[in-house]
């Protein structure tokens, strides 16, 4: 099976300084900033995912210690392997991963780590089963936590089912982080694409308390006029 060691070695040499120095910008990781202290290889996804293909019999040891590791890219790896363990394990095996996913959150820390795979791990997992995590995690003072509950709630929208992701969405409406506006506003815009109804139900109700962004987001799709409307706060 393979080892954290093995795949290690095989990212190291997929990695660019060129390329880290670029993507420490990116993902905003100075003093004071949503990454600060994330570190970088310097390795673009494309050839991740296609490595994490090579190592479709990793195993949640190797995921976990993967997770801890310094380097962003390692930690983006182990999530692609969790995915594609999630996908072929038996019930009890989902469990242990997802539980494996909400007990590394604080590993979990950039939106590219959380929007790749919280709808694929958290929210598929829930699918049938209890969501109050999810709602428990809006509350959290962790930003990716808090972005983890919305971004899961993806799974849920494209079965069409709305309500936690408008519960959650109602929850975050004050929340302070522009990143949480944006997510909040995506999650919106993704209901209005299936329902636009559920979607301006909700905008109705709540949008002269939204953050700009996050109305700016969630209205994206709108015709020109109702979008300036919103905006003006005259609908």
């Amino acid at each position: 099976m393979t080892t954290a060691s093995t795949i290690q070695k095989e990212l190291r040499a997929l990695a660019s300084p060129e390329t880290a120095a670029i993507l420490q910008r990116f993902f905003k990781t100075g003093p004071g900033q949503y990454g600060e202290g994330d570190v970088f290889l310097g390795i673009k996804v494309p050839p991740m995912r296609a490595l994490a293909k090579q190592h479709r019999d990793a195993g949640l040891d190797t995921v976990a210690a993967l997770l801890d590791s310094r380097y962003h890219e390692e930690r983006f790896f182990a999530l692609l392997l969790l995915m594609q363990f999630y996908s072929r394990a038996t019930d009890m095996e989902r469990g242990a991963a997802c539980d494996l996913y909400l007990g590394c959150t604080r590993r979990i820390n950039n939106w590219d780590l959380v929007d790749v795979s919280a709808p694929h791990i958290v929210g598929r997992h829930l699918q049938e089963r209890s969501r109050k995590v999810l709602h428990k995690l809006a509350r959290s003072s962790s930003l990716w936590e808090r972005r983890i509950a919305i971004i899961s709630t993806l799974h849920f929208i494209r079965l069409h089912d709305f309500d936690d992701a408008l519960r959650i969405a109602a929850t975050l409406l004050q929340d302070e982080h522009d990143l949480m506006h944006k997510a909040v506003g995506w999650m919106l815009r993704e209901v209005g694409k299936r329902d636009l109804a559920a979607e301006e139900g909700f905008l109705l109700k709540h949008y002269r308390a939204m953050p700009r962004t996050m109305l700016r987001y969630a209205i994206e799709r709108f015709p020109e006029s109702k979008r300036k409307n919103y905006l003006l706060g005259k609908v």
